[in-house]
């Protein structure tokens, strides 16, 4: 039976997440204390009693949700379960980030650094206001380009997230994403809707913040990952160091292939999916792509004991 573990993104916060984990696991705790003090901030004061409108923006949101997700890892290794229990890690765009740091290839404070920089260079790259991303649902990725290609009209709309077989998220100037939705309610989407974001991700409006990260990470050391990462702009599997520095750069620009990297990770073995970290929106796409991949969430202290129960 082949496994893998994958890394939620941005949506899936929620104040007070990690914090039992971080109350039942001392290793748990750790990670908290390691972000917050390569942010030089308490971000787990705003992570677990702070406001919600704080939490969501970009530049906290990321490297929050990071430390949910490597605080839920070092939960699974106090019980035994390590990465190397995984064939594959994975992360939805900032999970990428998470699937690196659990799997030893980022030292958890550079990770933390590292999103701290994209989540404001993403926000400082478009003027709030300028761009905007929808979700199709009910179109396939073939359709959903169509539609974002007629909707541009010499502006910038593209599909950025294939996330599965009948949720495409598209991104790009206000105006064209907002064409896109009319028109894909008329070619047969079941619904069309604006997402309450605050920049357009995964679309070419990020040139400037992808040579941020560039920049960024040329400062970072990139091991080898103890397992392979199943990389969200190419859909299959990298170890090279070399290559997942670029492919982190592009992924700044380039469209998140969920869809394609879960089907790719099913075709090389694997049965049985968790999601490590806050929410379960990973396990719902997972779902909806394969329904013979068997999926677990992996967010609180009963989830841990549950998983290392049903290893046994």
């Amino acid at each position: 039976m082949g496994r893998a573990f994958v890394f939620p993104g941005q949506g899936a916060q929620a104040i007070g997440m990690g914090k039992a984990l971080a109350d039942a696991y001392p290793a748990a705790k750790a990670v908290f204390e390691e972000v917050d003090e390569a942010l030089g901030e308490k971000l787990s004061d705003l992570i677990w009693e702070g406001d919600a409108a704080d939490l969501t923006l970009t530049q906290n949101a990321q490297p929050a949700l990071m430390a949910t997700s490597l605080a839920a890892m070092r939960a699974l290794e106090a019980e035994g379960i390590d990465v190397t229990a995984a064939n594959y890690v994975a992360g939805h765009s900032l999970g990428e980030y998470s699937a690196l740091a659990a799997a030893g290839s980022l030292s958890i404070g550079d990770c933390a650094r590292l999103l701290r920089t994209r989540g404001k260079a993403m926000q400082a790259a478009v003027p709030v206001g300028e761009g905007a991303m929808a979700a199709l649902l009910g179109l396939d990725l073939e359709r959903a380009r169509k539609v974002a290609a007629e909707a541009a009209q010499g502006e910038i709309c593209a599909a950025a997230n294939d996330n599965d077989p009948g949720q495409v998220v598209v991104s790009g100037h206000k105006a064209a994403v907002e064409r896109a939705v009319e028109l894909a309610k008329a070619a047969g989407a079941r619904r069309a809707v604006l997402l309450p974001v605050s920049a357009p991700f995964h679309c070419k409006l990020m040139e400037p913040a992808s040579h941020v990260m560039a920049d960024a990470l040329d400062d970072v050391q990139i091991h080898r990952p103890k397992v392979p990462l199943v990389a969200n702009v190419v859909a299959e599997a990298v170890s090279d160091p070399a290559t997942i520095r670029s492919l982190l750069v592009n992924q700044i620009t380039g469209a998140v292939r969920w869809r394609e990297s879960v089907q790719w990770m099913a075709r090389h073995g694997v049965t049985d999916l968790w999601e490590i970290g806050a929410g379960k929106a990973l396990i719902g796409m997972v779902r909806r792509i394969d329904r013979d991949i068997a999926t677990r969430n992996i967010g609180t202290p009963e989830d841990v004991v549950a998983a290392k129960d049903a290893l046994a």
